[in-house]
């Protein structure tokens, strides 16, 4: 395995554990599962690995935290849901805060609020009783927004102060 891929198999695995930690452990119950910051991890590591890790983190820190929490039976709508959040986001071009991944925050809220929606009216059998769920969704995306926006423009300017200290950026 060369070194770049060793690297990226690591980082997912620590975003991976990160995301687990942040769900499960930093939540706030709520009427049906419980709200967290998990997805700013996600959403971070879809900015920042290629699509295929990132899918891999998103699945694997949701389902762990869904199935070790008492919450098994969401993992099936955390898995889908979780993996689809990260596909618009793009990576690799030397920044994570960009434009397009800010706007990548749009289908992710709607995904998110939109697929546990839909999944809680199907648990429910009760499409009117799942709309309670919706604040509780709605809070989570917000809250991990902040993270994402918060920790992804910290990691660029440290990146850029890096980048101008060794003379490797003009300013």
């Amino acid at each position: 395995m060369r070194n770049k891929q060793l690297q990226k198999l690591c980082l997912a695995g620590i975003f991976s554990a990160a995301v687990f930690v942040l769900t499960a452990y930093l939540h706030i119950p709520s009427h049906t599962g419980y709200t967290h910051i998990g997805d700013g991890v996600i959403f971070l590591a879809a900015a920042m690995l290629p699509l295929p890790y990132a899918v891999s983190v998103a699945v694997i820190g949701a389902a762990l935290a869904d199935l070790l929490t008492g919450y098994a039976i969401w993992a099936p709508a955390s898995i889908l849901i979780k993996a689809l959040i990260v596909l618009p986001f793009s990576h690799g071009k030397g920044r994570i805060i960009t434009v397009r991944n800010l706007l990548s925050l749009v289908p992710a809220v709607a995904l998110t609020v939109g697929g546990y929606y839909l999944y809680e009216a199907i648990l429910t059998q009760n499409a009117t009783a799942a709309l309670f769920g919706i604040p509780g969704y709605v809070t989570q995306f917000v809250l991990s927004s902040v993270l994402f926006i918060a920790v992804g423009t910290a990691i660029d300017n440290i990146k850029n102060h890096k980048k101008r200290k060794n003379g490797d950026l003009e300013i």
